[in-house]
Order: C-alpha cells, then sequence, then structure tokens
C-alpha cells in the first residue's frame, strides 16, 4: 500500500463528515418547518456511511499485497428518518387539522447539535491526520540532507 492512501483514506472522510454537516445544517434549518414545497412536513434526513476500498495511487496497478487492500468511507445514501412527526395543538394555524394539531417535522435539535458536534470533530481529526502525515513526508524528504 502506498504512503500516500493515507491522504486518500482522510479525504474520503472529509467529503462524507462534510456531507454529514450539510444534512444536520439542512435540518436544523427546518425544525420549524411547517410545509415542505410538496405541502407535506419537513422530514429528517440522516447519512448512512459504509466502507469502501480505495483506488492505490499512481499508475493504477496495485503496488502492494492483498491483504494491504486501504479501506476508506462513503456515504451510501442519506435517508429520511423513521421518527413520528410531532403533533403542536394550534387550532389557529391554516395547516391545522380537524382536532386544531398541525404536523411539525420530526427534526430533534438536540440530537441534530451532537450530530453536528460529532461530524465536526471527525473532520477536525482527519485534517489532523492529513497534517502529520504531510509533516512526516516532508521530514522524510529532509533526512538525506
Amino acid at each position: 500500500m502506498s504512503v500516500f492512501n493515507v491522504f486518500n483514506i482522510a479525504g474520503s472522510a472529509l467529503m462524507a463528515q462534510s456531507i454529514r454537516l450539510n444534512t444536520t445544517a439542512s435540518n436544523m434549518a427546518n425544525a420549524e418547518s411547517i410545509t415542505t414545497a410538496d405541502g407535506r412536513p419537513y422530514r429528517a434526513k440522516q447519512v448512512v456511511f459504509e466502507a469502501a476500498p480505495m483506488k492505490e495511487v499512481g499508475s493504477g496497478s496495485r503496488t502492494g499485497l492483498d491483504s494491504e487492500t486501504a479501506i476508506g468511507v462513503r456515504v451510501r445514501q442519506v435517508v429520511e428518518s423513521a421518527a413520528p412527526q410531532r403533533m403542536v395543538y394550534d387550532p389557529r394555524n391554516p395547516a391545522a387539522n380537524e382536532d386544531g394539531y398541525v404536523a411539525m417535522p420530526n427534526v430533534d435539535v438536540v440530537e441534530e447539535m451532537t450530530n453536528m458536534i460529532s461530524a465536526s470533530r471527525s473532520y477536525q481529526t482527519n485534517v489532523d491526520v492529513m497534517n502529520t502525515a504531510k509533516q512526516l513526508l516532508q521530514r522524510t524528504l529532509t533526512i538525506g540532507q
């Protein structure tokens, strides 16, 4: 496995966490949206990750053993949360049903803040991995001087 695969693996994690952060931001922005463009209440979205083999850096040929395949991460899909909608009593709201309840988004703000903190820390950790790998490569180049 090439030493440069560290950058591919950490880069794949940066992309995945970036999508997670964007999804969380969308959920937070729509936490109080009664309806979407299709007329239904907004449903929270969740990101599903999966392990993904990384391509070798270089000519495209494998340089290592099969057991040394680098595994990164990618977003498999973004799914809508299965949690039920919040029902809020507001009989004066035009979107209220016959009992006076309005279906609100199923966004849990505390859960979304936790997701945002987790994603941003994971993102920062992978940036640190890339910076450390860069510093190690730079120091390796100065050994012969």
